[in-house]
């Protein structure tokens, strides 16, 4: 019975302070726009079928993958002197190569020129 009314009181107190704020807050015409989602300069109201540079993208991926590799990296370096060296050398030397290998595979595939 206490939860029930502790229950019902949270809620009148949550309608309570929702309401208030939905009177007290200055909404205007003006701020439509502010309002609004924005997503990667596109006008929300426009059409939804505008077409999307791939191009955009793939630099996106690419800075997501190299922003995931300096998080991984820099626990490669403190582990250095808590492990073994030839380990802690065959380990890195594999992961440099392998992002390596994806950096020459987006400078061959023209990835990595800005050209319209």
């Amino acid at each position: 019975m206490l939860i029930l009314l502790i229950s019902i009181i949270i809620i009148i107190i949550s309608n309570i302070i929702m309401i208030l704020s939905m009177i007290l807050s200055k909404k205007s015409f003006k701020d439509r726009e502010k309002c609004s989602p924005f997503e990667c300069g596109f006008d929300p109201k426009s059409s939804a079928r505008n077409p999307f540079s791939l191009h955009f993208f793939l630099i996106t991926v690419i800075f997501l993958i190299f922003d995931v590799e300096i998080a991984l990296i820099f626990p490669m370096v403190t582990t250095f002197k808590l492990t073994n060296f030839i380990i802690w050398t065959k380990t890195s030397f594999f992961f440099i190569i392998i992002l390596l290998l994806g950096l020459y595979h987006e400078w061959n595939q023209n990835m990595l020129n800005w050209t319209n």
